[in-house]
C-alpha cells in the first residue's frame, strides 16, 4: 500500500512539475534539474533510506505553444518510482511506521521484579467495607451506611481474610471485594483486640481465593525493600514500596492501649485505608500487617508500622480454630504511667483490683478513699518473677511470655515496704 502511494505521488509529480511547463510558450526547450529527497523516516534516523534521483530532462514546445514529455523523461520517473517502491518492500516498513517513529518500552529488571511482584500478589489483597446500622431522622428508617473501609488479604482456600481489628470494630455488617469485583458478605472468626487483629470469612468459590504466600519475620534487616499493597482513601490495589527503617519497635493497640512488641517500621506509604493489607518482601512473601502510621496530619509521613507475620501467625491460628485468643491476665486496672510518675515512683499503681480476679484473690490492695475522702494509695508493682516493672508495657510484656493457670510472684510496694504476693494467672474473658 505504501509503494502504490509512493508511485502516485510521483507520477503526480511528474504531472505537475510538466503543467508548469506548459505555462511558458516562450522557451524553446528547458534544461531543468530536479533533485527531490525521498525519506521513509525523519531526516535524522540513521536508518533512512534515502533515493535522491538527479532528473536531466528536456521538454520540446511545438509551435503552438503545446508541450510532450520526453521518452527519457518519464523513463527516468518510472525508474524512480519503481526503485522506491521496492525500497519499501525490502525494508519492511510498514504504512503508518512510514510516518510514525515508535520507541518499544524496555523496564529494568528491579522495574519488571516489582510488576510481577504487584501482578502476582494482587488477586490475594480484598477491599473491607464496614457498614453500620443508622436511622433516617426524618423518615426513621434503618438504614445501612458505610462508616469505614480497610484492607485484608486471603489467608487460605477456606475463605478466611485476615485484617486489622479497628477495620472491623463497631461494624453491623461486612463485605468483602475481591479483587475480581465480586462482593461477598463477611462473617467475623474472631479477633484480638490487644494485638489490633481480626479474621473474616467469606463463601466464595475456591477458585477465586488465592492466599498470601507467608514469610517469616524473625530475620528481616533494615534497608530491605518492602512493598505495601492495600487501599488508600478508597483507591483499590495500590502498590507502595520502601525499606524496613527499623524493627522490634512498640505502639500500643488501638483498642485497649496494650503494648504490640516488635514491630516493623517502614516508610513505605501507608495511609487510611491501607490498615490490613499485607507487608511483602522482595519475594512477595507477607512479613506484616499495616496497621499504623505516625503522622500529625493523618496522611503518610513515612513513619509507618506493621505488625510482624510471626506475630500474626499464631494470633490467627487460634482464631481459626478457637474463635477466640486465650490470653493470661492479672485482672487489674492501674494508673496511667503520668501519674505514678508525678508520686516519685517507678512501677505500676493499681487502681482496682476486683474480688473475683487474679490479684483481688492473692490479696493485692486497689486504691481506695478512707471515710474523710482522703486517698490511700493501692500496691505499686515493681517486678513479676524477678523482672522489673517500671510502666505498663512492661508489665503487658512480661504477661505475654506467660502462660494460663501459670503461678507469678509479683513484688508490691506497699506503703513504706516491699512485699512479694503468688498470683495464678488466669485467662481473659471472652469479648464480644
Amino acid at each position: 500500500m505504501a509503494a502504490t502511494s509512493s508511485l502516485i505521488s510521483t507520477l503526480f509529480y511528474s504531472s505537475s512539475f510538466s503543467a508548469q511547463l506548459s505555462r511558458q510558450p516562450n522557451r524553446k526547450s528547458i534544461l531543468f534539474s530536479s533533485s527531490p529527497s525521498f525519506s521513509l523516516h525523519d531526516r535524522t534516523d540513521p536508518r533512512v533510506f534515502r533515493l535522491v534521483p538527479r532528473v536531466q530532462a528536456t521538454t520540446n514546445f511545438s509551435p503552438d505553444g503545446s508541450s510532450s514529455p520526453s521518452p527519457l523523461d518519464s523513463l527516468l520517473v518510472l525508474c524512480t518510482s519503481v526503485a522506491l517502491s521496492v525500497s519499501l518492500f525490502v525494508s519492511d516498513v510498514g504504512a503508518a511506521s512510514a510516518f510514525v517513529v515508535t520507541t518499544q518500552r524496555r523496564l529494568q529488571s528491579d522495574e519488571l521484579a516489582t510488576v510481577q511482584l504487584f501482578q502476582e500478589n494482587t488477586p490475594s489483597v480484598v477491599y473491607i467495607t464496614n457498614l453500620a446500622v443508622r436511622q433516617d431522622a426524618f423518615t426513621l428508617d434503618i438504614l445501612e451506611v458505610p462508616q469505614g473501609s480497610g484492607s485484608g488479604f486471603v489467608w487460605d482456600k477456606a475463605g478466611h481474610v485476615v485484617t486489622n481489628y479497628h477495620v472491623i470494630r463497631g461494624a453491623s455488617d461486612l463485605k468483602v471485594t475481591l479483587a475480581d469485583q465480586t462482593t461477598y458478605d463477611a462473617k467475623v472468626v474472631g479477633f484480638d483486640q490487644d494485638k489490633d487483629v481480626a479474621v473474616l470469612r467469606v463463601d466464595a468459590p475456591k477458585d477465586k481465593l488465592r492466599p498470601i504466600p507467608v514469610g517469616v519475620s524473625a530475620d528481616l534487616l533494615v534497608g530491605q525493600k518492602v512493598y505495601a499493597i492495600g487501599n488508600p482513601f478508597g483507591l483499590d490495589h495500590t502498590l507502595t514500596t520502601g525499606v524496613i527503617s527499623g524493627l522490634r519497635r512498640e505502639i500500643s493497640s488501638a483498642a485497649t492501649g496494650r503494648p504490640i512488641q516488635d514491630v516493623i517500621q517502614t516508610d513505605a506509604a501507608i495511609n487510611p485505608g491501607n490498615s490490613g493489607g499485607p507487608l511483602l518482601d522482595s519475594s512477595g512473601n507477607l512479613i506484616g500487617v499495616n496497621t499504623a502510621i505516625y503522622s500529625p496530619s493523618g496522611a503518610s509521613s513515612g513513619v509507618g508500622f506493621s505488625i510482624p507475620v510471626d506475630t500474626v501467625g499464631g494470633i490467627v491460628d487460634q482464631l481459626v480454630r478457637f474463635g477466640k485468643v486465650t490470653r493470661p491476665i492479672l485482672g487489674i486496672k492501674f494508673a496511667p504511667d503520668q501519674s505514678v510518675e508525678q508520686l516519685g515512683v517507678s512501677g505500676v499503681l493499681v487502681l482496682d483490683a476486683p474480688a473475683d480476679g487474679p490479684a483481688g484473690k492473692a490479696g493485692l490492695l486497689p486504691t481506695k478513699r478512707d471515710s474523710f475522702g482522703r486517698l490511700i494509695l493501692g500496691d505499686i508493682i515493681t517486678s513479676v518473677n524477678g523482672k522489673k516493672v517500671t510502666n505498663g508495657s512492661d508489665l503487658y510484656r512480661i504477661l505475654d511470655q506467660c502462660k494460663v493457670g501459670e503461678k507469678v510472684v509479683v513484688e508490691v510496694l506497699r506503703g513504706d515496704h516491699k512485699e512479694k504476693i503468688p498470683v495464678v494467672l488466669e485467662p481473659k474473658p471472652d469479648e464480644s
